[in-house]
């Protein structure tokens, strides 16, 4: 089996590089310059000499028709684009150019091969806006809030449409939030753990958070990954929300993360509005009883499990320096 990754270096793309290479499948994996990528995560996973890097532009269509053409993968992952919410208000152009346009590239490519070709395409729950009190599910109405939500929803429905429209197998894997220390510094997740690392190793910096009644689904991210493969088994393609089913606020997840280092974080927090998103999701929880049900996929991590793996792994960088 031969599987395409774009996205690779990334924390979904790393986890699912050795999620792949675990089921024996030959595993390819993209870069706009394949040569100048460091490819830390995957270093980090002791993978990288295992995985054939190529270069593409997913934004430009003659790049990705020419590499899908080059290594006629059995299966396509695409995780790649812009992927924080609060750099979209700040990039609106980029992100939704960076994933809009590469599906449509993608899916053309397809198309235009007209080979028996699986896509997967990393859709997310950002699509939905706030579910107040509610956990979506694959039939709950879209209703973005960023302009990052806008392009994840707008890619979604062009795998929905090209799905029907020319009989590709194309999924959209709904997915929740879901973290690892591969996150990049400044999510807020990331962002919580390191600081409360640092802190409970002596530091006097403070903690800086926009608002914190905000409420999500947080899982861990190397279980996701495998999500993903399993909806390219089935017999037939379809869409599948990726959740834990839990709702917690965000203040939860600083009080556990702080507690577990024996810190109040009452202490070594700051609130900042200036941090505060121009508009923002209040309650994002996912529904996954169909994936669990059709894909026999479940979590077994929860946000508690989660944080604890990340301080784990956040304190052992620490003592290396």
């Amino acid at each position: 089996m031969k599987s395409l990754i774009c996205g690779i270096s990334g924390q979904d793309g790393a986890y699912l590089a050795q999620y792949l290479l675990s089921k024996g499948n030959d595993v390819w994996g993209t870069s706009r310059d394949a040569n100048l990528g460091t490819f830390g995560n995957l270093r980090a996973l002791g993978i990288f000499d295992k995985i054939k890097m190529v270069t593409m532009v997913p934004t430009d269509n003659h790049s990705v028709l020419d590499t899908i053409k080059s290594i006629l993968p059995d299966e396509i992952y695409f995780l790649a684009g812009q992927s924080s919410v609060a750099l979209s208000f700040q990039k609106p152009g980029e992100t939704i150019e960076g994933i809009m346009l590469s599906v449509l590239n993608l899916l053309e490519a397809v198309r235009v091969i007209d080979m028996p070709i699986k896509i997967y395409n990393s859709s997310s729950s950002e699509s939905f806006g706030n579910t107040p009190r509610t956990a979506a599910n694959e039939e709950t109405p879209f209703n973005p809030c960023s302009p990052y939500g806008i392009a994840k929803a707008s890619a979604h429905w062009l795998v929905s449409n090209y799905r029907k429209s020319y009989g590709i197998y194309a999924c959209n894997g709904i997915m929740f939030n879901h973290e690892s220390i591969f996150r990049p510094p400044g999510f807020v997740t990331r962002k919580i753990v390191s600081s409360a690392c640092r802190i409970a190793k002596g530091s006097t910096d403070k903690l800086s958070l926009g608002r914190i009644d905000i409420v999500r689904d947080w899982g861990w991210a190397p279980e996701y990954v495998e999500a993903m493969w399993l909806m390219l088994q089935q017999p037939t393609p379809d869409d599948f929300v990726i959740a834990t089913g839990e709702a917690n606020s965000l203040e939860s997840f600083v009080s556990f993360t702080f507690e577990t280092l024996n810190l109040d974080w009452k202490k070594h927090v700051v609130l900042d509005s200036s941090l505060k998103r121009p508009s923002d999701i209040l309650w994002s929880q996912g529904d996954p009883r169909k994936a669990e049900t059709l894909l026999g996929w479940k979590i077994s991590t929860s946000m508690h499990g989660v944080i604890k793996n990340m301080i784990s792994e956040e304190m052992r960088q620490l003592s290396k320096c």
